[in-house]
């Protein structure tokens, strides 16, 4: 079992509380021993009568305090219980009061009277005087001890009392000014410290609302692009396949009614060719939907056989890096950064006139980058054809697949210079 350790400020109330006591019993001692020598049979009976007041104002005083405690009914926050106060102010002085004839009978109650020094500034107000007066005090009472006793007897002494009393108010009230002074800072210290944990707790809980935010922001822009990619492959198949087959079945239908056997071999020609033409668009929309190379390979595995095989098709020398630490993502993103990839490397065959061309997965944290870049003859953006219908995707292509996914497609290239083109995609933080 661990022992409970105990703190500086408990320590200090222990003190406070038996301190007294234990310092009352070492000056008994010692003037004990040096009665016979220094105090008479009167003075030793008036010694004897304020040891028992000076007692009888201890106990009192831990009655009054343990009485304190017992009423806030939890461990007190202040070094001294029910200090300042009424209560305190008459203890101390009280107890400075009965010091200082104690002093006047033997010196060695001065070791009692340095009691004064420590609790004065919790037991005494700090205003108007408060604490400096009775600091001086005790000071009155240690420099007519350490002087020889009181009162002086000699000139000497009484210039020896005074430069002691001086040197002893000056140091007491002086450390005590810089204590006061250093638990002011210690309390600001303490009070910044614990604004800032509090502004650091509220960052933390803001920075947690913002990653979750911006989770949220991802999976709705994943969801709603999701949706647009149904959208556009419900009107892709209502404009070519289901057409096209309604087409077929027109004419077969016209077959049916005609008896004239050239009439009917044209229609079944064209019913061919509606045929074949709606299965191509199937086989499209349904690469576009799910890529085959993503089938059996992960995306970087993916981009270096697409780019292995474009390479080798066409003769560009091409070549496919990764950069950071590779993990799965999701097949939306995977299957977005593929085509984007592939509609490039389809760019650059048709319109670049490249020797060299590369192609760059980087792993970001949170965030995947990819790169292709050639070294073509470039061109002008402002200047850039309309996209007909047999030419792919395209810029406005690639650049809609990447915000379908709440990212962006930059592009840099200008005449001589070869084209470059950057998409990058956030990824949620499970990815």
């Amino acid at each position: 079992m661990t022992a409970r350790v105990t703190t500086v400020e408990e320590r200090w109330q222990q003190f406070f509380r038996w301190g007294p006591y234990a310092l009352l019993v070492v000056a008994g001692v010692l003037v004990a021993a040096s009665g016979d020598e220094l105090m008479d049979r009167t003075r030793a009976l008036v010694a004897g009568a304020l040891f028992a007041a000076v007692l009888a104002l201890q106990l009192w005083w831990t009655a009054h305090q343990r009485a304190v405690g017992e009423t806030r009914c939890e461990t007190p926050t202040l070094s001294v219980p029910g200090a300042p106060g009424p209560a305190s102010v008459f203890y101390f002085t009280a107890r400075t009061a009965l010091a200082f004839a104690l002093t006047w009978t033997n010196p060695f109650f001065a070791v009692f009277a340095c009691i004064g020094y420590f609790d004065a500034v919790h037991l005494l107000p700090p205003r108007p005087a408060g604490a400096r007066a009775g600091l001086v005090a005790v000071a009155l009472t240690l420099a007519g001890s350490q002087s020889g006793g009181l009162p002086p007897r000699s000139l000497l002494q009484w210039v020896a009392f005074a430069g002691l009393f001086v040197l002893n108010g000056c140091l007491a009230v002086g450390l005590s000014h810089l204590g006061v002074k250093e638990a002011e800072k210690a309390r600001e210290r303490a009070a910044t410290i614990e604004a800032l944990a509090r502004a650091n707790a509220r960052l933390e809980e803001a920075l947690e609302e913002n990653a979750a935010l911006q989770a949220q922001l991802l999976v709705q822009a994943r969801e709603a692009g999701v949706a647009d990619e149904r959208r556009r492959l419900a009107a892709e198949i209502h404009d070519t396949i289901a057409q096209g087959l309604a087409g077929v079945i027109t004419q077969l239908q016209a077959v049916g009614a005609t008896t004239d056997p050239a009439l009917a071999q044209v229609r079944l020609r064209r019913a061919a060719d509606l045929a074949r033409h709606s299965l191509g668009e199937a086989r499209r929309s349904v690469q576009n939907l799910s890529p085959v190379a993503l089938e059996h390979d992960t995306l970087p595995d993916a981009l270096r056989k697409t780019v292995d095989d474009w390479s080798e098709r066409t003769g560009i020398t091409a070549r496919f890096t990764v950069t950071g630490t590779e993990h799965p993502v999701h097949d939306e993103i995977a299957a977005t950064l593929l085509r984007i990839a592939q509609e490039a490397l389809a760019n650059a065959e048709r319109h670049s006139g490249a020797a060299r061309a590369g192609v760059t997965l980087s792993y970001m944290g949170d965030e995947l980058t990819l790169d292709v870049r050639d070294d073509g003859h470039g061109f002008d953006p402002a200047a850039v054809p309309a996209r007909h219908h047999t030419g792919g995707f395209g810029l406005d292509g690639m650049r809609a697949r990447a915000e379908r996914l709440a990212g962006s497609l930059a592009l840099e290239t200008e005449p001589g210079q070869g084209t470059a083109i950057s998409a990058r995609v956030p990824l949620a933080p499970h990815e």
